[in-house]
């Protein structure tokens, strides 16, 4: 298996290298019926669709409890979530309110297994002209690095990407085990 890519060819008019350059976009995957997972789940495990739907379910309510009550959870054999913001900096106490949040976040960090899963599978590129013409196919060579939001110094420099760009502002939420409650 592996995951596929298109770089097609495309007109930048901004930036300081105006002009065509081919730009990389996956190649997005028709999403799969809820009930198809429940049913590959049960085939593999001996277990009924149903039940496994009503644990998955149950779950569900228990993780988005617990995630917004401050804990980070573990999404047993994916990795873990938590919800974090970004914020604004600011100097002054005085300055410190709720306005200084920009965005609320979901951060998931995956498990060593889901990294070696994503490290060890080839990537496809198809590259196309403006017009959608393939050009030619390329299969990865790459070390497989993979971003780790968490450890900023592992896999590219936490630049953004599909972490919702980790470069500005203050970033709760990130990385280590917080176990002291916040506005006792």
């Amino acid at each position: 298996m592996a995951i596929k890519v298109i770089a097609q060819r495309r007109e930048l008019k901004i930036g300081n290298k105006p002009g065509k350059r081919f730009i990389m976009r996956p190649d997005l995957y028709s999403a799969i019926a809820e009930k198809k997972v429940f049913r590959d789940a049960a085939t593999r495990s001996g277990i009924s669709a149903g039940v496994i739907k009503a644990a998955w379910d149950a779950a569900g309510e228990v993780i988005r409890t617990w995630a917004t009550e401050g804990h980070s959870v573990p999404l047993p054999g994916l990795g873990t979530m938590r919800f974090g913001v970004r914020s604004k900096a600011v100097e002054d106490l005085e300055d410190v309110k709720t306005g200084l949040i920009t965005t609320r976040r979901i951060v998931f960090t995956p498990s060593v297994d889901v990294k070696d899963e994503l490290k060890n599978t080839a990537i496809q590129i198809t590259c196309l002209d403006e017009d959608g013409n393939v050009l030619k196919r390329v299969t990865s060579g790459d070390s497989g690095d993979i971003e780790d939001p968490d450890q900023p110094s592992n896999g590219g420099g936490n630049t953004g990407g599909n972490t919702g760009g980790n470069t500005g502002g203050g970033n709760t939420g990130g990385g280590g085990n917080h176990n002291e409650p916040i506005g006792d």
